[in-house]
């Protein structure tokens, strides 16, 4: 692999304007397809199969009156002391539905009614129920959104408080790159900055890297057409792009300009570093792109598509680095080992000078020998402060909520409606009673017309349950085959309550059902959110299994040893936990929700778990090969083990830190969207990395390698001649390059960017199948 990479990366940099090209000529045609075959995103999650979502798809051909179109609600709330049932507030309400009616597009506009349920118990809140004649809210013409406004800013105007809310009005709008998102790229610019001493090698990085989430993601914008997909893939793959990509180029920049800036020429420079590092960029690519492509095993549709999407995105990032990064290069060919900024031009002479009188250790170098001498005491207060971090998770739970945009209209309409009427009438459950021969799981014997009858039956017991506000009379189906009952909970549609009056119905059916020969099923919005959950949940432990299992095949086979395998996959599972443990204390409990502008708490969102189990392992195999695999190389050249392991980190140490802040900088400004689900995802993945690279890698691994020793290396001999030899780093083409102006890593300065980029040895031959020759 790494000699075919070499000769790409040679011919991308000679024919740098072809290649260039061809990329542009992809993004381009990727936005073409983008704009012709776009289609709106889906407004809502599912998982076929579960109980909720197949007695939903039989309520809307039982009650076709129930779906098919897109509804919406204008809310209106009276100052105190007044109603929205009375007055000028009554006029008020009154006149902005009959304005509404007439629109384009308004299949039916309906007023508060006490009698209808609409008005509050204290008369102060009223909700005027609209219908809209499109199937999905992006077919409303714009003229009539606009109208809506212009009638509730009527309203408002009369002393009323007005928000126009539902499916209708919810935002759809995809905010790719916002300024809060901005901030990240610019810290990473900055990092950049600082790791090249060169404003321009720095920018180069970042560029290939936009055109990657470019191509990527105007590609899933097209497949919208044929793949029912949710926006958060889309800002998943954004998310993730861009933080790999950056990171991935870092790795192969970094290589070419030491070896330019030691005389090698520019166009064999890059073609070696895209041999060696490029090597490492294909395989870290591989394990994420591995990690995100396995969230289809769990078969759950939305996330096989978010998984699929963000590693296409991934893919293509890889690929980028291999090509276009190659050709940028060529561009700038050997002013790559110059800065024209006067400030870095000084900084890069004073670092070299630094290194050249070789005084005194690396950073990097000093902290692994401390972490040495101090292992057990670092290893108890690392496993000990991540293990506090953790037991928060304990108390995870999973929910679908808080998707929608907290400052928008929508999300005010809904405070609105949960302060009038209370939390739990937006989570309304809905009872579906069928003979057994119509039921969605049925298999014959009832009668149909039992079906209202069965529906009163447990209608009387669900209303003598905990936790139940009001239980509506039973609406039967025109084909009398079918009767369904809306149950009103106290709580939420996210609350614990809530979830525990769903399983208290589901408990209560089973007698009324031999009884009376039908089928009982509970369905709505939030049984299906809580179906999803419950799904996700039973999914999670086999795919960190999976996972798992992964982890331990890939690292074997690379470092040719068992012990370093177990160690990487244990420090996962801390960082794991710990990460875990921050999400909840923040969007759960609520610690620092003010500070990140976290509008209200609740269950952490069900899928979150899964991605970050997916996209932390990839990243954090990425930091262990890039760590471990020279201190292997170190140790294999003879060195003893602790000294090994302190070379070989200080060789490593400051592209791992520079790619980790990096990670943490993209995923982190995350934190700033708009949208809860968004925040939650990208707060989640910066504190992952953030643990799992500063405090697993680099404090942790450190600590067990010298604690371990030579007990590290150990491979049963039967194992190795079974393993295949992976040549990750290229060493292969390294010794056909001896000849090359770079130096030996042994002969370079110790801490120079070169040494940022760690070279696999080949593979060792053990003395007595237990320990590698020294």
């Amino acid at each position: 692999m790494s000699t075919l990479l070499h000769r790409l990366g040679r011919f991308s940099y000679r024919h740098k304007w072809a290649v260039i090209g061809a990329w542009l000529a992809v993004l381009l045609a990727a936005a073409v397809a983008a704009l012709a075959l776009m289609k709106p995103f889906a407004s809502s999650t599912t998982i076929p199969g579960t109980e909720a979502q197949r007695t939903l798809d039989v309520l809307e051909k039982e009650f076709p009156a129930a779906g098919g179109q897109v509804t919406g609600t204008i809310v209106f709330r009276a100052p105190a002391g007044e109603k929205v049932t009375a007055g000028a507030a009554a006029r008020a309400v009154a006149e902005a539905a009959r304005r509404a009616g007439p629109l384009p597009g308004v299949a039916s506009a309906t007023p508060p009614a006490a009698e209808a349920g609409t008005v509050s118990a204290d008369g102060r809140t009223g909700i005027a129920q609209l219908t809209f004649d499109a199937a999905k809210a992006d077919g409303i013409p714009a003229a009539t959104r606009a109208e809506l406004e212009r009638t509730a800013a009527g309203a408002r105007a009369a002393g009323l408080t007005v928000e126009l809310g539902g499916a209708a009005f919810t935002d759809g709008e995809i905010k790719v790159l916002g300024p809060g998102e901005a901030v990240g790229v610019v810290i990473a610019l900055g990092v950049l900055i600082l790791v090249f001493r060169s404003l321009r090698a720095a920018i180069v990085p970042v560029a290939t890297a936009l055109v990657g989430v470019g191509v990527g993601v105007l590609c899933l914008l097209a497949l919208t057409s044929v793949i029912t997909m949710d926006s958060t893939s889309v800002i998943l793959a954004v998310m993730l792009g861009l933080a790999v990509g950056i990171d991935y180029a870092l790795f192969i920049v970094s290589r070419h300009q030491t070896q330019v800036r030691r005389g090698m020429d520019p166009e064999e420079s890059a073609g070696l570093a895209t041999g060696t590092a490029g090597g490492a960029v294909v395989f870290a690519g591989a394990t994420v792109v591995i990690a995100l492509a396995a969230l289809s095993v769990v078969n759950i549709p939305f996330l096989t598509v978010m998984g699929l999407g963000a590693a296409a995105t991934v893919v293509v990032s890889v690929l980028i680095a291999v090509t276009l990064l190659p050709a940028v290069l060529g561009l700038i060919g050997p002013a790559i080992a110059t800065s024209t900024v006067p400030v870095l031009r000084r900084l890069a002479r004073r670092e070299e000078s630094r290194l050249a009188r070789a005084d005194r250790a690396p950073l990097g170098q000093r902290w692994a020998a401390l972490a040495a001498r101090r292992r057990w005491a670092v290893l108890a207060a690392g496993v000990l402060g991540l293990g506090v971090l953790a037991v928060p998770a304990a108390d995870l739970r999973l929910g679908l909520g808080g998707s929608q945009d907290a400052a928008g209209s929508a999300a005010r309409a809904q405070k609105l409606v949960d302060d009038g009427f209370g939390p739990g009438y937006s989570g309304t459950l809905i009872v579906l009673a069928q003979g057994r021969g119509a039921g969605p799981g049925g298999t014959g014997g009832g009668d149909g017309a039992t079906a209202p009858a069965a529906a009163r039956q447990l209608a009387d017991r669900v209303a003598e349950l905990p936790g139940v506000v009001a239980v509506s009379p039973v609406v039967p189906a025109d084909s009398t085959d079918a009767a369904l009952v809306n149950v009103i909970p106290s709580g939420g549609p996210e609350s614990a309550s809530t979830q525990r009056l769903l399983t208290d119905i589901r408990e209560l059916r089973d007698g009324i059902e031999r009884r009376t020969g039908t089928e009982l099923n509970v369905t709505g919005a939030t049984a299906v959110n809580i179906d999803v959950a419950d799904k996700l949940s039973s999914a999670l432990p086999v795919y960190c299994l999976l996972v798992m299992g992964l982890a331990l095949a890939l690292l074997t086979v690379v470092f040719r040893a068992v012990a370093v395998p177990l160690k990487a996959a244990l420090g996962f599972l801390l960082s794991l936990g710990a990460s875990l443990g921050a999400v909840v204390a923040v969007f759960q409990w609520g610690w620092l929700a003010g500070l990140l502008g976290i509008e209200h708490t609740g269950p952490v969102l069900s899928f979150l778990p899964m991605l970050l189990v997916g996209i932390l392992f990839g990243l954090a195999m990425d930091y262990e090969v890039f760590l471990v695999s020279r201190m292997r190389e170190e140790y294999v050249h003879g060195r003893p083990p602790t000294e090994a392991m302190v070379r070989g980190f200080g060789h490593s140490a400051k592209v791992v830190t520079a790619a980790a802040l990096i990670m943490i900088a993209v995923f982190g400004s995350f934190v700033f969207a708009e949208l809860q689900v968004i925040k939650g995802m990208g707060f989640a993945l910066a504190v992952g990395v953030l643990l799992d690279a500063f405090v697993v890698r680099m404090t942790l691994v450190p600590a067990v390698m010298a604690v371990l020793g030579r007990r590290a290396w150990w491979l049963p001999r039967a194992v190795d001649r079974l393993l295949p030899d992976v040549d990750v780093e290229g060493e292969k083409l390294l010794r056909r390059h001896a000849a090359a102006p770079a130096p030996a890593p042994d002969s370079a300065p110790a801490g120079s960017p070169a040494d940022d980029i760690p070279h696999r040895p080949a593979r060792p031959a053990p003395a007595d199948g237990e320990t590698v020759r020294r």
